[in-house]
């Protein structure tokens, strides 16, 4: 990772969770490791009344209590960086309020027109903030680079997310916008890159010869906790699956690119989601299913079930776990089903990529299920990030018995290295100006009209139906439905173990 240029960084919603939980503890990480320029300021903005000092004494608190590094001996130096300024996001004079502030910090810390803008802040500010800042043209580029950050979601449905592209790219242009999934940031999501391409026992089997399916799981064990209201006009389906899980699918799926350059890799992308099969509606019952997790105990607990979550309505059909199955119609792909899942309230914490290769033509060791005995590759994205293949072995004694035995890497082994938060990797990204790990406008919109139909399916035909699903489960049992083979199923990662919790294996 290499330095930055000089800049300052500007935070929307600074009085927010996500800036105390994970941007300002993530900068710090930054400071502490020498890899934030020399003329550094950071300026939260936000409605709250706060003074600097208020504002460095809550931050100081955050980077202590949700540290991303084992060192708070520069905590007391870091916070001299930061300033605050209250602001009404939709009052056209506190923007150029705000010009004037960020215009007398550049003068006093010598520093250029380099600025980031982060919007941590509600979606409905996406398409108000960068066009009051373009008014006051805090957009312009003549005196330092200017750069956008916006986390997910990107629009409601693909209608909203072409809203918002008009919005953005009529005062910004797309190099300097970066959509930001933290997904992205993880090391294991990027070494898909670097297994595939860097490893020539891979390369040669990463196809429709020898590739059977691919799984991509993103399973959580927590509920809806507070957020029962945002996730009632989200829902599994827009929280997960349109830019965390497609955005997986696209590394996993993609091309080599002809080089690292940043537009050769998102290239390679785009395709991806360009060659999805279209779903049709009347195929969105046999390719889709939705299921919301409903009470039950866990470990001895009683917990709620989704209608039963604050904020959500007593018959609510929002989906909790959403799991499809599709295509991707080019070469390399053809005819090799993709299968993805998410949901909450499952039995425990897990992402990860299964590339299911396919048997033997001919199996000589066993008459059993030939299925099972399947070589797999598993990249475990999280927790406990790693490698795993599956392969079979010779059962000791005589005969030829087989047993699946495991090959296992864990990023953990590296004892000597840190691996960074996601956050940290993509703030530090947008910093370098380098957009590989976020989304262009393109891909936004791709992934929107992918699954329209599913959207669209889901909330206008009553016929549909949503599966309840205990608390603590896999998900709706009709979820195995959508795998071709019906001697295969899902692949489950952990183990229930009583009141033990779970064991994950990798």
């Amino acid at each position: 990772m290499n330095n930055t240029e000089n800049h300052i960084y500007v935070i929307f919603g600074a009085s927010g969770d996500l800036t105390k939980r994970k941007l300002v503890p993530a900068l710090y990480a930054l400071f502490v490791q020498k890899m934030l320029p020399e003329k550094f300021v950071l300026l939260g903005a936000s409605r709250s009344d706060f003074s600097d000092d208020e504002f460095r004494s809550r931050m100081r608190e955050a980077i202590i209590k949700f540290k991303e590094i084992d060192d708070e001996s520069q905590v007391d130096q870091f916070v001299k960086k930061l300033f605050y300024t209250s602001i009404s996001f939709d009052d056209e004079a506190a923007y150029q309020k705000l010009s004037d502030r960020i215009k007398s910090l550049r003068k006093e810390f010598n520093i250029n027109g380099n600025t980031i803008f982060y919007l941590s802040t509600p979606p409905s500010l996406y398409g108000i903030i960068p066009q009051k800042l373009a008014a006051v043209e805090l957009n312009k580029q003549n005196d330092g680079w200017k750069r956008l950050i916006i986390e997910k979601p990107f629009g409601y449905d693909l209608e909203s997310a072409i809203q918002l592209k008009e919005l953005l790219l009529k005062d910004w242009k797309e190099e300097q916008i970066y959509r930001i999934d933290h997904y992205l940031g993880k090391e294991t999501v990027q070494n898909l890159l670097v297994t595939r391409f860097s490893n020539g026992i891979f390369e040669p089997l990463w196809n429709r010869n020898y590739i059977n399916h691919v799984e991509i799981t993103s399973a959580e064990s927590i509920g809806v906790e507070k957020r029962g209201g945002y996730y009632e006009s989200s829902g599994a389906l827009r929280d997960m699956v349109q830019n965390h899980l497609l955005q997986v699918v696209g590394l996993t799926a993609m091309e080599s690119p002809s080089s690292l350059d940043p537009i050769a890799i998102r290239n390679e992308i785009l395709k991806v989601f360009q060659s999805l099969r279209p779903i049709k509606k009347e195929d969105v019952k046999n390719v889709a299913i939705r299921g919301q997790y409903l009470s039950s105990k866990i470990k001895g607990e009683q917990v709620p079930g989704y209608r039963e979550e604050e904020g959500v309505k007593p018959k609510s059909v929002t989906e909790t776990y959403a799991a499809l199955k599709f295509y991707i119609d080019n070469w390399r792909w053809g005819g090799v089903p993709f299968y993805i899942r998410t949901g909450k309230r499952l039995p425990t914490r897990v992402t990860e990529v299964v590339i299911h290769f396919k048997p033997t033509p001919h199996f000589l060791f066993s008459q059993n299920d030939v299925c099972q005995s399947c070589n797999q590759l598993v990249i475990r994205i999280q927790p406990d990030e790693g490698i795993l293949l599956k392969f079979g072995m010779k059962t000791p004694g005589s005969g030829f018995d087989v047993q699946n035995v495991n090959m296992a890497f864990h990023y953990s082994d590296l004892s000597n290295q840190r691996i960074p938060s996601a956050y940290e990797r993509l703030l530090h990204d947008t910093m370098k100006g380098d957009s590989t790990l976020f989304a262009r406008t393109e891909e936004v919109l791709e992934a929107w009209k992918f699954l329209t139909p599913v959207i669209e399916c889901w909330k206008n035909d009553k016929d549909v139906p949503l599966f309840g699903y205990p608390a603590g489960t896999w998900g709706p049992e009709n979820a195995d439905d959508l795998i071709e083979n019906k001697k295969m199923t899902w692949r489950y990662p952990c183990k229930n173990l009583a009141d033990d919790g779970v064991y994950c294996e990798l």
